[in-house]
């Protein structure tokens, strides 16, 4: 028998996704909760709904029907360049 409502870890196992990722959704209103009491519970056809109705739905990405988001064509982002420490000490040494 399944569950009515799942707590945040429990959709994440089932939805293959992080319970920081469900938390995000649902505090941005992305995903339907339920709150019983202060404890969060998801109605899983509920959340799945809502997230392909979002264009959120990991399964495209899953079975490869979705285009990657990342950098085209090998390009990337240019990374500021780390400071480095200063090599002499200044100010009062004890």
């Amino acid at each position: 028998m399944k569950k009515d409502l799942l707590t945040v870890k429990e959709s994440a196992a089932e939805l293959r996704m992080s319970p920081k990722s469900i938390q995000r959704a649902y505090r941005k209103e992305e995903i339907p909760v339920e709150w019983l009491g202060r404890m969060a519970r998801f109605d899983l056809a509920k959340v799945r709904r809502a997230m392909a109705r979002n264009g959120r739905s990991r399964m495209r990405r899953l079975n490869g029907n979705s285009t990657p988001r990342g950098a085209t064509w090998g390009a990337s982002r240019r990374r500021a360049a780390k400071k480095r420490p200063r090599a002499v000490r200044r100010g009062r040494s004890w």
